[in-house]
């Protein structure tokens, strides 16, 4: 695009100097030419194109959302030609649409390092975690297919990565637009006893109805007979009527687990408990290296 011929005898002398001083800005002049607008409108819209070019080059040299310079977050200044004008709006940048997709995923207290978790992102240096990694991916394809394949029931040591692996596979899953809940079960018993005067109906069906759901950390919650009774075997039986895959992180395999839901000698309620476990999910393990250290 040339320059404006300036002409000194004009009122617009002025605003023609800004405006052939922008066009030096390559993404000013990209904007301009994109535009095909006649060059005495472009120039009536020089402080606004001005900015959006600025917007335009901070999201050129962007690398994440959390560098964003732009005045709203996430978002963009763009110019289009309407007519014989230029409207001006925000349309969201290339990262905040890629983490759109997060809203299929429900977390419920867990860590920012957990809820961000990508499998890009995931280490691939042991056995165990590949052979899981694997299984996941099976998972995933028989999913989308639109199988009911089992979830999975993953046991290892702490800090091995148990709960990383599923939130990124959840995160995975959902920028197919599969929505999914995770819950660390300790927290989510003791939501639950904290409201049990009020109605903590919501939460509870949205974690019995999720189409996915991780039940992080189990066995590490102080367990009662109303909690194994009246919290978790009602979950796990609607879940297993429904067909609807289950994942569970823990310390503990299924066999020790069963020796934590037995109170009080009841070994029947106990079986229950892991009858469904089992209908719904089928059991890892994974041992490594922990890397929360």
């Amino acid at each position: 695009m040339d320059k404006i011929k300036l002409d000194k005898k004009s009122n617009n002398f002025d605003l023609k100097v800004k405006f052939n001083k922008a066009l030096e800005n390559k993404y000013f002049h990209k904007i301009c030419k994109s535009l095909e607008l006649p060059e005495e409108i472009l120039m009536k819209n020089t402080t606004s194109l001005l900015e959006a070019a600025k917007e335009f080059e901070n999201c050129s040299n962007c690398k994440n959302l959390a560098g964003c310079k732009n005045s709203v977050l996430g978002n963009m200044i763009k110019a289009e030609k309407n007519n014989n004008g230029i409207i001006f709006s925000y349309v969201k940048c290339k990262y905040s649409l890629k983490d759109k997709y997060k809203d299929n995923v429900t977390n419920f207290d867990l860590p920012k390092n957990i809820k961000n978790a990508s499998m890009k992102n995931v280490y691939k240096d042991d056995k165990p975690r590949i052979e899981l990694i694997k299984k996941m991916k099976e998972f995933k394809d028989s999913y989308l297919k639109g199988e009911s394949p089992k979830g999975l029931y993953i046991y290892g040591n702490f800090g091995s990565g148990k709960s990383y692996l599923t939130s990124a596979l959840f995160n995975d899953l959902a920028e197919n637009n599969v929505k999914s809940v995770i819950v660390h079960v300790p927290e989510l018993i003791r939501s639950i006893k904290d409201s049990f005067d009020k109605d903590y109906s919501d939460i509870f069906d949205e974690v019995m109805d999720a189409p996915l759901l991780l039940l992080d950390d189990i066995g590490a919650e102080y367990l009662t007979a109303w909690s194994r009774d009246e919290v978790l075997e009602p979950i796990l039986q609607h879940r297993m009527d429904e067909g609807l895959p289950t994942f569970f992180t823990s310390n503990y395999s299924i066999d020790d687990i069963e020796k934590h839901f037995t109170i009080n000698g009841d070994k029947m309620k106990a079986k229950r408990i892991i009858e469904r476990v089992k209908q719904v999910s089928n059991e890892v393990e994974l041992v490594g290296k922990n890397r929360r250290e």
